[in-house]
């Protein structure tokens, strides 16, 4: 899912407009200090080594957990993982607050211009793939596709930075005003067109699956490096445009009724990203030397993982002061 974590940012900027507004500044960030960095600051220093500990067991049966730290505070560089997205998310907010006043003229414009163009799809479409083209492509010829950058815990993704900001503020522009009256209107032909945008989105990602299991940027040799690179880019930023509109129109389109599925889904949503990272690392360790097809170990993993991280949020969230910022 190469789009997912575009969409997790625009998902993660839609309610900033209204907190802002609301809270104010300095009440803003203390929130989001309390419910973004302080988890992931637990997230890293905890939960990640209970994830990472199977990893390191693969190569040192003996284990240890003192070789362990070693290994995984000074070799390893202290990985992230999944909760890298909740710092990024954090300094977003943060730069939002502090240049409010210069931000929120340009997303009120942009909410304005996006609701005229509300039953354009194919000028709303484009647009947004053209922003997203530029966000990533000259970003991704700079660094290369796939390369990170850290600071202990706090990485990051080099070529997609800028495209994720974009996202974030894309968000805020769609949740600035009320949704029913916007681009997401239930009514607007942007969101009736939700099977152009599925169809699409199938087509960027097949064609950027081929273009991954022939080496991703580098697939064409006898191209060239540039315009491989030119080929690779914009195929990704056309697969992160179209899977994102399709995803926000399906949910439109079929997610009408409150339901005790969803309902529990969404308020556990938060803590079960923060700890299910523990769960996918220890299944795949226990299903190494199983004989099993990668899809069956996969659907397993996914399966097994899920619930008990949905469980265990469930139990957690009990705890008032994780109900409360988690």
């Amino acid at each position: 899912m190469f789009f997912f974590m575009a969409l997790m940012f625009l998902i993660g900027g839609f309610f900033v407009v209204k907190g802002l507004k609301k809270k104010g500044a300095s009440l803003f960030i203390r929130d989001r200090f309390y419910r973004l960095f302080l988890p992931f600051v637990v997230a890293v220093c905890f939960l990640m080594c209970l994830a990472y500990y199977p990893a390191y067991l693969t190569e040192h049966p003996e284990g240890g957990l003192k070789n362990f730290l070693k290994d995984f505070l000074f070799v390893e560089g202290w990985p992230a993982g999944p909760p890298w997205f909740i710092w990024v998310l954090f300094l977003f907010n943060l730069l939002f607050a502090v240049f409010g006043k210069s931000f929120l003229p340009f997303v009120y414009k942009a909410e304005n211009k996006l609701r005229t163009l509300a039953d354009h799809p194919v000028k709303v479409a484009l647009l947004i793939y053209i922003i997203i083209w530029l966000l990533y492509v000259p970003a991704s010829w700079l660094f290369g596709a796939y390369t990170w950058k850290g600071f202990g815990p706090f990485a990051f993704q080099e070529s997609r930075l800028l495209l994720y900001f974009g996202f974030f503020i894309f968000g805020s522009i769609l949740g600035a005003s009320d949704i029913e009256k916007g681009l997401l209107s239930s009514d607007s032909r942007f969101m009736k067109n939700w099977r152009v945008w599925l169809r699409v989105c199938v087509i960027f990602y097949m064609l950027l699956l081929g273009l991954e299991a022939l080496g991703g940027e580098r697939f064409g040799q006898k191209l060239g490096k540039w315009p491989s690179k030119i080929i690779y880019g914009s195929v990704y930023a056309g697969s992160t445009c179209f899977s994102s509109l399709a995803f926000l129109a399906i949910f439109r389109k079929f997610t009408k009724r409150a339901s005790a599925f969803w309902d529990s889904l969404t308020r556990n949503a938060y803590c079960i990203y923060l700890i299910h990272y523990i769960f996918v690392l220890w299944c795949q360790y226990e299903l190494l030397n199983v004989e099993l097809p990668a899809f069956i170990k996969f659907l397993i993993t996914f399966l097994i993982s899920m619930l008990i991280s949905w469980q265990v949020s469930i139990l957690l969230r009990k705890i008032p002061v994780v109900k409360k910022y988690v």
